[in-house]
């Protein structure tokens, strides 16, 4: 595996999401972070990424999207009760279909937003814009379908939209990076 590659791959993705996320005034150019957060994903992605590449071939954008929702859920909860989030399980951030409403589950019961709001539909603009860019980096690429590589990429896309949905939900809470004067 092209580790170089894949890391490559990651920061341009990155780059490229939190540059459209601050041109909508969604984030002032800094991906908001937390280490916890960041480490949720190694714990959740493995379950997620069995639904994920479930729905690959029919819906990519929502493959991609929903760890952008998986990341304002955990971001939630480390603001909030990051002792019952951090051992919450996957499964708790499914909606009544499971992962297909996974969305509107977070973005209501996690997020805490009427699904009808502005604020909820601003995020699903983000969230969208951004796994709508991933999936067209992805084909770019033109990685042989269904191959290791292939996997390996998406699995970093994921990750990408888990933290930008994680800056996000930083950002509406009203965190922000300010320079510390020694």
């Amino acid at each position: 595996m092209d580790i170089t590659y894949l890391n490559r791959f990651e920061s341009n993705l990155q780059q490229e999401m939190l540059r459209m996320c601050t041109s909508h005034r969604m984030l002032d150019g800094v991906l908001l972070s937390s280490e916890d957060i960041n480490q949720q994903w190694d714990v959740l992605a493995p379950e997620y990424m069995v639904d994920a590449v479930a729905q690959i071939k029919d819906y990519p954008t929502v493959s991609v999207a929903w760890a952008g929702y998986l990341g304002l859920a955990v971001a939630c909860g480390w603001d909030g009760n990051w002792e019952a989030c951090k051992v919450a399980p996957y499964s708790s951030y499914y909606g009544p279909q499971g992962f297909d409403d996974m969305d509107e589950q977070i973005i209501q019961y996690h997020v805490g937003l009427s699904l009808d709001s502005e604020e909820a539909h601003q995020l699903e603009v983000a969230i969208r814009s951004c796994a709508r860019l991933a999936v067209n980096l992805i084909y770019r690429e033109q990685i042989e379908p269904q191959s290791p590589m292939a996997f390996h990429v998406f699995a970093r896309a994921c990750k990408v939209m888990y933290r930008m949905g994680a800056a996000l939900q930083l950002k509406r809470l009203g965190y922000k990076f300010e320079e510390v004067l020694a």
